[in-house]
């Protein structure tokens, strides 16, 4: 046991136990001196720490360093250090690079965006890297100690806005507000309330006594000096302050504030916030209404059209005025002395709100008052007014004046507003137009949705207010839009209408028509604005446009544009000719070739049976069978580039699929190529057709081995991607998770012009010949059709990279499936029969052929018709086998439904050379519905025959 690694936890156990003989330190024992030593700290100290060794930067942490790893652990051990962290390769090189030059490197806080738990996180660390030197002084490695304070930075974060938020709270407050430092009592803060009661006296950084000299002897210095000195809150009711307002009169206050002590952690006392409410008005208001209330008694006795009486304390009614006869109907000697209910309903009189209602005036002073009362002749009505308590010379309560107002048309007035207002509601959800409604009494202003989706402005930006709105008008248009608005406001009219430039969130300024209605109290006072605004700026741009068209267009002379529009059709015209001759002559060599190997195999066989030599046919049939694969494949990549192939997607580990390929890759680009594959751990399943992403791969590989003539590196990456809206709609797929696999090189890259035709059928940079230019749209048909896309990047003379995004499949994937042969597969049970429905002869002879083998009774019909006869007929029938298209009117998915019918639990089986998305249902096919691709293996068939019965 070697000293250094006797312990460490878990990664001393992991270091021991680790193969480094396979790897370019060799054995432990073999170790530089320094390198031992630094392991023995790393694995002995509770601190992350780690050492990046020799030229790969070989990786060796600590168990406390593996916890920042998270997934990347264990795997990182003895990995390069930079391709452990990948993610952030561009932040470390240059640490790494002034390290390994003899400089050390500390920072306190450096911020990365890590992906160790299978997403993007921000990260902040406290690291030192030291460069260790070996022999000759030369830099061997680096070691590193290092602490994450991610957490302590974000707490930092949450503390300042939340210190920032306080602080805002407090500028908005209606009361003042201040915060007082130090025995000496320095303003830290005082907010827009405060500074405006006092006068702006620049109080941040100086102390009470220089801002407030004329407080000497009032008693305010003492009673902060209290606070502070014993720890105790102090409370002042209507407190008299006397201020000198530089440059102006001395001016009397009265102010309701408290005191607080602000402590330390430690409990002691380290400032004051002080909060209060200016009650100078307030306690005028109390004086003048002691004064007020015996002249107010005398006025309200020739008020006629407001109802004013007086109760005692006992709820009798003591004084009864004419307006109060003329709204309820009584006299004054009829009601006199009797209870305040009779005025009341009998609904609230059994509730008891009399009793309430002036229980609340009592304690409150005032009691505002909207119910509905009774008139001496029994008619309801609604009033709105108050009630307020009388006081006699000691200030003590002795009965309680109620003043009230027949408001019932005003009140259906209101309603009749809400429900105008309701509309108006209703119709800014509706409606693309940016909806206002201003509030004129509060200056309020409320806007739809539509201002964030016209103009860009986020709701957390739009400010409920009149002068957010003025702001963002043009400054060459607002004092017109101003006036024209406060014109319509005083009275000139209820409907106003403007065109001006409103700002956009941008900085940008579009044109808009603005117009608003008026509505108006029963004095004519305006008390609210409803307006829609309509952005005009594409419309403008459009007529603009449509001017400078129409100027164009008269200044065209007609027979140009017709000699213009023959020639532009011709060159189309030719270019989809040369396109097709291009296909087509590449297609008829290939397809001549292979028929002339499946012919001639067939002919040599012909001619050996007949000369009684067996021997020989073996090798024509395995010609023959080579020849019609291949025909077979190139089929296949027509249908892939045309979206039109018959898929057979199965769940899929392309992880394994990739590593599957790897020795045929090798040896299909040669021995001047690299091959490297970057596999994400936990790559997602996808459900795909695995055949067809393999030929999509092979090919990829091969244009990136053509585009590397003098030898190069091919890289195959898989990793698991998060597609969001923006990206979705740049690659024409839907939002949502993804697997990719890219294949990139080092080759010659592609020109702009190139890529954007480079999925286009028939078009390739290959030489005539040596490409009919189906590679790409083969695998960006197949990529489509599986629900996902393709995209390519590319610089010249740097490379190219083709990533392939395939939708995610929430399962586990398929095991690899075994081959069967056809003298392996299983025979039928007694009377099992098939209906086999084709119009091509040769095919319903051969599957008839193969089932009869198999011990199945074969049932022929050449179409769709005479197929429904037999299975509308008694006979028994296991499976129906059925050609998608079939001649006279149905097709085969048409007959398996009228089957279906007649016989729920019939298993059916299409068989097809061409995927008839529409008739298959877009590959949704009910239970119990099969497909199988033409052309076929015979053993294929035979074995998908007995799963399906048997199943």
């Amino acid at each position: 046991m070697l000293s250094f690694l006797v312990d460490g936890g878990q990664m001393g156990a992991a270091m021991r136990g680790y193969d480094w003989d396979s790897t370019r330190l060799g054995s432990p024992a073999d170790w530089p001196a320094a390198l031992k030593t630094l392991i023995g700290v790393v694995l002995g100290s509770n601190q992350p720490m780690f050492v990046a060794w020799g030229e790969d930067h070989t990786l060796f942490y600590n168990d406390a360093y593996a916890a920042i790893l998270a997934d990347k652990h264990p795997g990182a051990l003895g990995q390069p250090f930079l391709q452990v962290w990948s993610e952030i390769a561009a932040d470390l090189v240059p640490i790494l690079q002034q390290a390994y030059q003899g400089l050390p490197v500390h920072m306190d806080d450096i911020t990365l965006m890590m992906q160790r738990r299978g997403y993007l996180e921000e990260t902040h660390f406290t690291f030192s890297y030291t460069p260790i030197r070996g022999v000759g002084a030369v830099i061997d490695g680096l070691f590193c100690a290092c602490t994450e304070i991610t957490e302590q930075v974000m707490a930092e974060r949450r503390r300042a806005a939340d210190v920032e938020r306080q602080r805002q709270l407090f500028e908005q407050a209606p009361g003042f507000i201040t915060i007082l430092q130090g025995p000496e009592h320095v303003f830290e803060f005082a907010n827009a309330s405060h500074r405006r009661l006092f006068g702006d006296r620049e109080f941040v950084g100086r102390t009470i006594r220089e801002v407030f000299p004329e407080l000497v002897g009032q008693g305010f210095f003492e009673r902060l000096d209290q606070v502070y000195q014993t720890g105790e809150r102090f409370v002042a009711d209507h407190s008299p302050i006397r201020l000198h307002s530089p440059g102006g009169p001395s001016v009397e206050r009265f102010l309701d504030f408290i005191c607080e002590p602000i402590r330390d952690d430690g409990g002691n006392v380290t400032g004051i916030f002080v909060e209060g409410h200016d009650a100078t008005e307030a306690r005028r208001a109390q004086a003048e209404l002691r004064e007020s209330e015996e002249r107010n008694r005398r006025i309200v006795e020739g008020v006629k059209d407001h109802s004013i009486f007086t109760v005692d304390t006992h709820n009798r009614i003591v004084d009864w005025t004419p307006g109060a006869e003329a709204v309820f109907g009584w006299a004054a000697e009829e009601v006199t002395g009797q209870s305040a209910e009779i005025l009341f309903t009998p609904e609230d009189c059994a509730a008891g709100i009399p009793a309430t209602e002036l229980a609340t005036a009592a304690a409150r002073g005032c009691a505002n008052d909207e119910r509905w009362h009774v008139r001496r002749d029994g008619a309801r009505f609604f009033a709105n007014g108050s009630v307020r308590p009388l006081h006699d010379a000691d200030g003590s309560i002795t009965g309680f004046i109620k003043i009230a107002r027949d408001e019932t048309e005003r009140r259906a007035a209101e309603a009749a507003l809400r429900e105008t207002e309701q509309r108006y509601r209703l119709a800014a959800k509706a409606t693309n137009d940016a909806i206002w409604d201003w509030n004129l009494l509060t200056d309020r202003v409320d806007w739809n949705e539509a201002v964030s989706v016209l103009f860009g402005h986020a709701p957390e930006q739009v400010e409920p207010t009149g002068d957010w709105w003025i702001r963002h008008i043009h400054p060459d248009d607002r004092d017109r839009v101003g006036d024209a608005i406060h014109a319509v406001i005083d009275g000139a009219g209820d409907q106003w209408a403007a065109e001006y430039r409103f700002r956009r969130s941008d900085g940008t300024y579009a044109d808009v028509f603005d117009r608003g209605h008026v509505f108006r109290d029963d004095q004519g006072r305006a008390i609210r604005m409803i307006g829609a605004m309509l952005d005009l700026t594409e419309r403008k741009r459009a007529e603009d446009a449509l001017r400078e068209l129409n100027e164009t267009l008269e200044t065209r002379v007609s027979e140009r544009t017709a000699e213009l529009m023959v020639a532009q059709d011709a060159l189309r015209q030719a270019q989809k000719m040369e396109a097709v001759g291009q296909l087509t002559g590449g297609l008829a060599h290939d397809f001549n070739n292979l028929l002339t190997g499946i012919s001639g195999s067939l002919e040599m066989m012909q001619i050996r049976v007949a000369q009684g030599r067996t021997a020989d046919v073996e090798r024509y049939v395995n010609a023959a069978q080579g020849a019609a694969k291949r025909a077979a494949a190139l089929t296949h990549r027509l249908l892939a580039f045309s979206r039109r192939q018959t898929l057979a997607p199965k769940p899929t580990n392309v992880n394994g699929l990739v590593s599957g390929m790897e020795e045929l890759i090798r040896r299909t680009a040669g021995p001047e190529i690299e091959l490297e594959t970057v596999s994400t751990a936990g790559l997602w399943p996808s459900l795909i057709d695995p055949s067809q992403l393999e030929n999509a791969v092979l090919n990829l590989c091969i244009n990136a081995r053509d585009a590397m003539p003098d030898g190069g590196t091919i890289t195959i990456e898989t990793a698991n991607r998060w597609i969001d809206r923006r990206m979705a709609e740049q690659r024409g797929m839907e939002p949502g998770q993804y697997i990719s696999l890219c294949v990139s090189d080092t080759g010659t890259g592609m020109a702009p012009d190139v890529i954007a035709k480079a999925f286009d059928p028939f078009f390739t940079t290959k030489p005539l010949g040596e490409g009919t230019g189906l590679g790409l749209s083969m695998i960006y048909g197949f990529a489509k059709q599986s629900g996902g896309s393709v995209a390519i990047y590319s610089e010249l003379e740097q490379g190219t990279m083709v990533c392939i995004y395939l939708p995610r499949h929430l399962g586990e994937a398929d095991a690899a499936d075994g081959e069967i042969g056809i003298e392996k597969a299983p025979r039928a049970d007694e009377g099992e029969t098939v209906l086999v429905v084709d119009d091509e002869p040769t095919v319903r002879m051969l599957v008839a052929e193969v089932l009869t083998d198999l011990g199945y009774n074969a049932i022929e019909a050449a179409d769709g018709a005479a197929g429904l006869q037999v299975l509308n007929s008694d006979l028994r029938i296991d499976l129906l086998v059925t050609d998608v298209g079939l001649p006279g009117g149905l097709n085969g998915r048409q007959v398996a439904d009228a089957a279906r019918a007649v016989r729920p639990d019939l298993k059916v089986l299409f068989i097809t050379g061409y995927a008839e998305n529409a008739v298959l249902s877009h590959g949704h096919l009910d239970p119990g519905m099969h497909v199988l691709t033409k052309p076929f293996a015979m053993d294929v068939l035979a074995t998908r025959i007995k799963e399906l019965i048997q199943d």
